[in-house]
C-alpha cells in the first residue's frame, strides 16, 4: 500500500508540476464492489494545485462485469456530467498507461460525507428534510439528462438498438442470461413481461444507470457527490428514476419508494421543477421491474467472477445468493402492477 501511495503521489506531482508530493494519508475505501477505490491525501509543494489535496483514485479491479465501462470511458462520462452541473466529483487526471501502477486509473476530488445506505435510510431526518433530499436527487437527474447524443467525447457509448431503450435492454439481458447458462424461469418470464409491456420511449439521454442510495454522498442532509459512473449509457430518462426506486435499493425502508429515503412523487416533482418535464409514473414503475431484472443479471455475473477463479471474494459469492430475493420481488411487483391481490 505504501508503494502504491507513492506511485499515485508521483503521478499527481507530474500532472501538476509540483516540486514534491508528500503522502499524508492513504487507504482503500469501502464500497466499490466492481472497481478499487483509494482515498489519498497529499501535500503538494508548488505547481498548479499547491497545498493539501483530498483525492480518490479509482482503479481497475482484477476482473469486471460485462456492463462496466473502462476507466478512461468512465472518466469522460464523469467529466460530461460535471460540466453539465451535476453534483459529481471533479475529474482531475486520467492515467491510461498500466505500467504506472499496474492498472489503468483516474484521480478525482474527494467529497465530504458518507454514502452508506444503511446510515442514510436509518438517519433521523425530518419529513421536510426527506422531501428536500429526494427532490434534489430528481433535480440532479434532470441536469444529467440534458446531456444528449450526439456527443463527440462520448462516442464510445452505443445508441440503443433496436430503437427503444427498453427493448434494447430486454435483448441485452436475454443474451446475458444465455451466457450465464443457468435456468432462471422467473427472469425469463419477467423479460417476456417487459417485452410485452414496453412503454413509448422518452428522449434518449445520458443516464447514470446506477443512481441509487449507496452511490451518492451525503454530509448531514446535504448532497455532496454522485458516485460510480461506470454503468452510464444512452437510455430513457425513466431508467434512472426506476433504478433509484427499485425495491432492492430501499435497504429495508420499503415504504419509502425513492431509495429508502423518501416518496417517489417528490422525486418526480424535483425532476419536473428542474426540467419542466412531467415523467409518467407508470413508465417509472415499468423501469423498476427492469431494474430488478438487471440487478439479478449483475449479481449472477458477480458470482461468476468468484466461481471462475478470476477474483476470489466472499462478497462476490454472496451477491449471487441474492438473486432469489430479486426473483421474489419480481413476482410480487408484476402482480401488483397487473392489479393482482
Amino acid at each position: 500500500m505504501s508503494a502504491l501511495a507513492d506511485t499515485f503521489a508521483m503521478f499527481i506531482a507530474r500532472q501538476t508540476a509540483a516540486r514534491n508530493a508528500r503522502v499524508i494519508d492513504f487507504d482503500k475505501l469501502s464500497g466499490g464492489a466492481i472497481q478499487d477505490n483509494f482515498g489519498l491525501t497529499l501535500e503538494l509543494d508548488g505547481g498548479s494545485r499547491p497545498g493539501r489535496q483530498e483525492c480518490v483514485v479509482r482503479q481497475d479491479a482484477p476482473s469486471g462485469v460485462a456492463e462496466s465501462l473502462s476507466r478512461p470511458e468512465e472518466f469522460r462520462v464523469l467529466k460530461a456530467a460535471f460540466e453539465a452541473g451535476v453534483t459529481a466529483p471533479e475529474p482531475l487526471w486520467l492515467c491510461e498507461d498500466p505500467k504506472v501502477s499496474g492498472r489503468v486509473f483516474y484521480v478525482m476530488a474527494r467529497a465530504a460525507g458518507s454514502a452508506s445506505p444503511r446510515k442514510l435510510t436509518k438517519a433521523d431526518f425530518t419529513q421536510a428534510q426527506r422531501r428536500n433530499i429526494v427532490r434534489r436527487l430528481g433535480a440532479e437527474l434532470a441536469r444529467l439528462h440534458t446531456v444528449r447524443p450526439p456527443r463527440e467525447s462520448l462516442q464510445f457509448l452505443a445508441l440503443p438498438d433496436p430503437v427503444t431503450p427498453a427493448l434494447s435492454r430486454v435483448a441485452l439481458y436475454r443474451r446475458y442470461l444465455k451466457e450465464i447458462g443457468e435456468p432462471h424461469p422467473v427472469l425469463e418470464w419477467a423479460l417476456n413481461w417487459l417485452e410485452d409491456q414496453a412503454p413509448e420511449p422518452g428522449p434518449t439521454v445520458l443516464c447514470h444507470c446506477d443512481f441509487r442510495t449507496g452511490n451518492y454522498m451525503m454530509d448531514g442532509d446535504e448532497l455532496t457527490a454522485i458516485l460510480d459512473w461506470e454503468f452510464a449509457a444512452w437510455s430513457d430518462p425513466c431508467e434512472d428514476l426506476g433504478w433509484l426506486c427499485c425495491r432492492s435499493w430501499r435497504f429495508g425502508a420499503d415504504d419509502r419508494e425513492a431509495g429508502g429515503v423518501g416518496d417517489k412523487q417528490d422525486l418526480l416533482d424535483g425532476y419536473r421543477d428542474a426540467s419542466g418535464i412531467d415523467l409518467d409514473p407508470a413508465a417509472v414503475s415499468y423501469w423498476e421491474v427492469m431494474a430488478l431484472v438487471r440487478w439479478a443479471m449483475i449479481a449472477l455475473q458477480q458470482a461468476r467472477r468468484h466461481m471462475s477463479g478470476e477474483q476470489r471474494s466472499l462478497e462476490l459469492a454472496l451477491t449471487g445468493r441474492m438473486v432469489a430475493q430479486m426473483e421474489f420481488d419480481l413476482l410480487n411487483q408484476i402482480q401488483e402492477l397487473e392489479g393482482g391481490p
